[in-house]
């Protein structure tokens, strides 16, 4: 079986135990030999323990088997960075194989036109497996020509919406800074070494925060208010774990606990009438500025 053919089974099995929780290995034949993934016949058990070292190796995903009803299910003892980073991969491959068997109707699907990381991310990747410094070219849209041999300790990389990012200590500055992979070029890995801050977690750096950027300010209480169709959507994807929600009759409130940064203002904004900024006053009138100054330009 092609490689590809062999991502997708795996895919297969690992959402169809993630579904049911649980199935022993005469259940999920039954569920691949109806399945569209399937070609009709069940797995073999060797071939299938052969499939569940590889997504082990590949995803580091641990189907373990319940000896007294050998059921498999998927064995949850990871870090929840472990987990996200697993579940993007599921999906990303996931929709990459469903994306190469619709070539034939690939006329009635419209993707969105996103800047591409696949030039760097890799070698990216590769200086922080070596936690060795990287340098390159860097053309931000607040400047109009590039700035070169720029050198950052890459402490780890992040997507905010559907665009990567690499957050690392800029040695001329000595502050940790944040570059979006698709404003780079010239990049180089260089044959200087770098050691991470003890106890620094990537996690907890943007843990107050909205988006890709940070602020040096405490994280604040977070009031917003919210019309009942947007408040919807804010259920479905959250801004940010603390969300919290109060319902009443014709409106909703959302509380977080947040730094105020650019990008939570620009998403605030974003939203028009549909939310309004409740609390703090700082918040609230930054927003009424930002708001005056567009309404200026008409």
């Amino acid at each position: 079986m092609a490689r590809r053919n062999l991502i997708s089974v795996y895919i297969w099995i690992v959402d169809t135990i993630q579904r049911y929780g649980a199935l022993t290995l005469a259940q999920l034949n039954e569920l691949w030999v109806k399945s569209s993934a399937g070609d009709g016949n069940p797995i073999p058990r060797r071939t299938f323990f052969h499939y569940r070292d590889a997504i082990e190796e590949m995803f580091n995903i641990s189907l373990k088997c319940n000896r007294s009803t050998f059921e498999y299910y998927i064995d949850e003892e990871e870090s929840e960075n472990d987990s996200r980073m697993q579940q993007w991969l599921l999906d990303s491959m996931s929709m990459s194989g469903m994306l190469s068997n619709s070539r034939d109707i690939s006329h009635r699907i419209v993707l969105e036109n996103v800047p591409s990381a696949r030039q760097y991310l890799s070698v990216v990747i590769d200086a922080m497996r070596d936690n060795q410094r990287i340098k390159f070219s860097y053309k931000s849209y607040k400047r109009v020509n590039a700035v070169d041999g720029i050198v950052i300790e890459p402490y780890f990389v992040k997507i905010f919406k559907q665009l990567w990012y690499v957050v690392g200590m800029n040695v001329k500055d000595g502050m940790i800074k944040t570059y979006a992979l698709d404003r780079m070029s010239k990049l180089v890995i260089t044959q200087d070494t770098f050691k991470m801050p003890e106890g620094f977690d990537p996690v907890d750096f943007f843990k107050d925060c909205f988006g890709i950027t940070t602020s040096h300010t405490a994280a604040k209480d977070i009031v917003l208010r919210v019309s009942p169709t947007q408040a919807k959507y804010f259920r479905a994807l959250p801004l940010h774990p603390s969300q919290q929600e109060e319902i009443h009759d014709s409106y909703s409130i959302f509380c977080y606990k947040m730094r105020m940064t650019y990008d939570l203002k620009e998403e605030i904004m974003s939203h028009g009438s549909d939310v309004e900024v409740m609390s703090p006053p700082e918040l609230k009138t930054q927003i009424v500025s930002e708001l005056k100054k567009a309404l200026s330009n008409y």
